[in-house]
């Protein structure tokens, strides 16, 4: 028997199709995690890892691409968990809440950064809206990061509504602040000799969701 034939996997009960794609969609994540590239994924890395032959994967995904996206969807939602569960950590402060919920996106991006890096890889189409993430048929398309984006609004919104922001504008503010968290989650990084300024994180949500104290 050749090495690269995969393990025989049981078959799985009655009903638990869901677990088997669970399963295919923690491969693809590991397989990222480990090569750091989307083209690391592929159908026969992800069925060898599950202990599955390859074709078994299309009663659950069409394409490679498919998969990915799952991939990319479900990373969505940790990162919306992520800065939520530190939001409601942090207290009624909804300056606090904000300021955790900041720190928990670039933190979850230097935790998982080729699944952040996929995030925002073009993999999806923000412009067609679907109830189903992976169709059946037809390109891959998703909707994401409407959950984690909220999470920013709300907080400014509230910070507003309190008197500790001037902003007049939640969705504008909470856009220019995503825009800066995701420059800082990519360019520090890359850039780890630069001298970045301490304190330069709460400095740009003070700054960009126009607190007052």
């Amino acid at each position: 028997m050749s090495d690269l034939t995969p393990p025989r996997r049981a078959r799985s009960p009655r009903g638990h199709g869901a677990q088997l794609r669970a399963e295919i969609v923690e491969a693809a994540a590991a397989l990222l995690d480990e090569h750091g590239t989307e083209q690391a994924v592929t159908l026969r890395a992800v069925a060898r890892r599950v202990g599955i032959a390859a074709p078994s994967i299309y009663a659950h995904f069409p394409t490679r691409e498919h998969v990915v996206v799952a991939v990319v969807s479900e990373a969505f939602d940790a990162l919306e968990e992520h800065i939520a569960a530190a939001a409601e950590g942090a207290g009624r402060d909804p300056r606090d809440r904000l300021r955790a919920a900041s720190h928990a996106y670039v933190d979850f991006a230097a935790r998982w950064p080729q699944r952040y890096r996929a995030m925002f890889s073009g993999v999806w189409t923000p412009d067609e809206p679907t109830d189903d993430p992976v169709e059946s048929d037809g390109p891959p398309r998703l909707v994401v990061g409407d959950e984690a984006f909220t999470v920013l609004v709300t907080a400014i919104r509230d910070c507003a509504a309190e008197g500790s922001s001037t902003s007049t504008d939640p969705f504008a503010d909470a856009t220019a602040l995503w825009t800066a968290l995701h420059g800082l989650a990519e360019l520090r990084p890359a850039a780890p000799r630069f001298p970045w300024p301490a304190g330069l994180l709460d400095v740009l949500v003070d700054r960009l969701a126009r607190l007052t104290r």
